[in-house]
């Protein structure tokens, strides 16, 4: 027998919740469009990053300052994110974010101007806000993840988290077309300040329609657990820091596209700029459904093989091949063949979130606000690291062997996963229970 939920931040184990299925739903569709927007505001600095230098007189080794000072914020703020994330109402956190994405977007549109930045010029004040940006956007996906774990039951968490986590593919897909048309007709001043306006949208539609207080409430008092689960810290468990190192060899992975993917085709492959400008799209289109495909699967797979070998199934062949077509991308002659093995390895690397987070939110339980931090932490890592050696490898030993690196990561990336044990849960338990 059950015993009895008296928070109302726990998921299916109350009869309240179980009468509110579409608004655990709602929450994960709404999570989705904010995350989109926030992760618009992420990139569209880079879309009027030619625009915004000529007229501010940046270099290229500045405007690589601003684009780090993100993900500086970001990376630093994983684990305090995480530890806020378990310790603030869902409703009221990604609130407060989209105001904070929209303000801090709006601000970078008036850097330059004889009222805003005179203080500090223009790449001090473009620093200091990319870098709150970053602070602001790290609380994101370790707060939606445990807002799924509480809200969403574990037999679907895989595609939830999967939807979520397009918004990555949703946000690099759109910015490019959308800020660029602006850009080049209206300036980079008046894209930022769309992209702000889109924040603003989001928070007041958040606002308005994520009302359902039984699974956004701050956490209280936590109810008693059933003695099959293990509700210590992630931080304790051997299957979380498997988790987390294999998270991290994928973010050094996926950063290797994230930074070089476009460079590399004009470079190396000598593709003219406007068709590598629309090869790089291609990985973030086919993300779309490859992100929410992953966890689908992953999901099925759980009913089929079990928790633990269900949330193995995609990442251990997804990232072994993801290093196949890294090392034919590499090593082709062909110019157009590597850029579609590469764009089939950034899908074969992506299509892995949904299990990574899903795994994270059963292994974490009611902590997965500090696993998530901690989990992401590590997936920047790899991110701040891989921009920096990929290059050193390129300059001393060749592309070639650059992308072989990363490829050997990959696969033990993968091979990690064997490390990963997950608790199996009942489809009707509900993972949210604190």
């Amino acid at each position: 027998m059950k015993a009895p939920v008296t928070d109302p931040v726990t998921a299916s184990a109350t009869p309240e919740f179980a009468a509110t299925h579409r608004a655990a739903r709602r929450l994960v569709l709404m999570l989705t469009m904010v995350a989109s927007v926030g992760y618009l505001c992420r990139v569209d600095i880079t879309v009027v990053a030619p625009r915004l230098m000529a007229e501010l007189h940046l270099s290229q080794p500045e405007t690589g300052k601003v684009f780090g000072a993100f993900l500086l914020g970001y990376t630093l703020f994983q684990i305090p994110s995480g530890w806020l994330a378990g310790r603030t109402a869902t409703r009221t956190l990604f609130l407060v974010l989209a105001v904070g994405w929209s303000v801090l977007t709006f601000t970078c549109a008036l850097v330059g101007r004889p009222i805003f930045g005179l203080a500090l010029g223009a790449l001090p004040s473009l620093l200091v806000l990319r870098f709150a940006l970053g602070v602001l956007a790290a609380p994101t996906y370790p707060a939606a993840g445990r807002a799924i774990s509480l809200s969403v039951p574990p037999a679907v968490q895989g595609r939830a988290n999967g939807l979520v986590l397009a918004s990555i593919g949703i946000g690099s897909a759109v910015a490019p077309p959308l800020l660029g048309f602006v850009t080049v007709h209206w300036g980079w001043r008046l894209a930022l300040a769309g992209a702000a306006l889109l924040a603003a949208v989001a928070a007041l539609a958040w606002r308005l329609i994520v009302t359902s207080p039984s699974t956004l409430m701050a956490p209280r008092a936590q109810p008693a657990r059933p003695a099959t689960r293990d509700y210590r810290s992630p931080l304790h468990r051997p299957s979380f820091w498997f988790l987390t190192a294999s998270y991290t060899l994928q973010g050094y992975v996926g950063y290797v596209f994230v930074f070089w993917f476009f460079l590399y085709l004009v470079q190396v492959r000598k593709f003219e700029l406007l068709q590598a400008a629309w090869l790089t799209t291609l990985p973030w289109i086919l993300s779309l459904i490859a992100i929410p495909l992953g966890g689908v699967v992953s999901d099925w797979a759980v009913k089929s093989w079990g928790s633990t070998w269900g949330r193995r199934s995609v990442p251990l062949p997804a990232m072994a091949l993801a290093a196949g077509s890294l090392l034919m991308g590499a090593h082709t002659r062909s110019a157009i063949l590597a850029a579609a093995s590469l764009t089939v390895s950034t899908a074969l690397v992506l299509v892995t979130e949904g299990p990574y987070w899903a795994s994270m939110t059963q292994i974490s339980g009611p902590h997965s606000g500090t696993g998530g931090g901690v989990m992401n932490f590590g997936s920047n890592l790899g991110g701040l690291i891989s921009p920096i050696v990929t290059p050193w490898l390129a300059a001393r030993v060749g592309w070639e062997m650059a992308l072989a690196v990363a490829a050997v990561l990959a696969v033990v990336g993968a091979l990690l996963w064997l490390g990963v044990t997950v608790d199996e849960q009942s489809g009707d338990e509900g993972a949210g229970t604190g």
